[in-house]
């Protein structure tokens, strides 16, 4: 037996990293070894995500605020994150729990990955994320929930996939555009009106700007770009060659473009 290790860590054969958490270490995980309920306390939440398909794959946005109640928590958050190479997530709800969610879907697709020597399907990946949703529906029914959202391009495809889900585990394929939060309904009927399957790049990042800002207009939970500290929304693009993040300053120029072409149609 190899030094320093445990035998459950050299004889585990599964290929979902949190099963092998479970049976070694659940004090690790977010959820805890039984989904045990527990007290809820008053905790960040984070809103509001938009995503939807683009010419070449899929966006997807998120503000910067998370709050506690009536009170701003954080300015800086940041909700969406790339899940793979080919994927990305991002949450609403509480947290501290989503975040942990989202370092332990990657871990999940990254062990599996390893373990079979193949990625899972873009499907594949969502039925798991249905299931680490379900391990959390004790804690969703105390209070602190966690939705996200997912989306990405299944290796060698043009086109993107959207799902959502719901507290208990549902999972929900988009058409062509999803938003989650308290200001997705806001959110939502910009795209309405914005969005259309052949949108480019720099296009689909405006619409997304222009979607939060919407729903930053009308939603107090939702933070629009901060021009003061230079905070920008966070924008993933996702196409045939990977997951990339939009830099801060292309955003945040976008953010300004659009600001000031609303404000000459006001003057007009």
């Amino acid at each position: 037996m190899t030094p320093g290790f445990d035998p459950a860590y050299l004889s585990s054969t599964t290929n979902s990293f949190i099963a092998f958490a479970r049976a070694t270490a659940p004090e690790v995980l977010p959820f805890g070894e039984s989904g045990a309920q527990l007290p809820a306390p008053q905790v960040p939440e984070g809103t509001t995500i938009v995503s939807f398909k683009t010419a070449t794959g899929v966006l997807m946005a998120g503000d910067r605020r998370a709050t506690i109640g009536n009170v701003i928590a954080s300015h800086t958050i940041e909700k969406v994150h790339a899940a793979d190479s080919t994927s990305v997530i991002g949450i609403a709800g509480t947290a501290g729990l989503a975040l942990e969610l989202i370092r332990l879907f990657q871990l999940e697709l990254e062990h599996y990955e390893k373990i079979e020597g193949t990625p899972l399907s873009l499907v594949g990946k969502a039925n798991r994320l249905a299931s680490m949703l379900r391990a959390n529906l004790g804690l969703a029914m105390q209070g602190l929930a966690v939705v996200p959202l997912f989306a990405g391009v299944e290796p060698g495809a043009d086109h993107g996939r959207i799902f959502s889900f719901d507290v208990t585990g549902g999972k929900y394929e988009e058409v062509n555009f999803h938003s989650i939060g308290s200001g997705s309904g806001f959110a939502r009927g910009a795209l309405k009106k914005l969005w259309s399957p052949d949108l480019d790049s720099p296009a689909a990042i405006r619409v997304a700007v222009e979607a939060l800002i919407d729903a930053a207009d009308d939603d107090s939970a939702t933070g629009g770009p901060d021009f003061m500290r230079q905070v920008a929304p966070v924008v993933h693009l996702v196409d045939a060659a990977g997951t990339r993040q939009v830099p801060q300053s292309e955003v945040l120029d976008i953010a300004t473009a659009v600001v000031a072409t609303r404000a000459e149609g006001e003057r007009a």
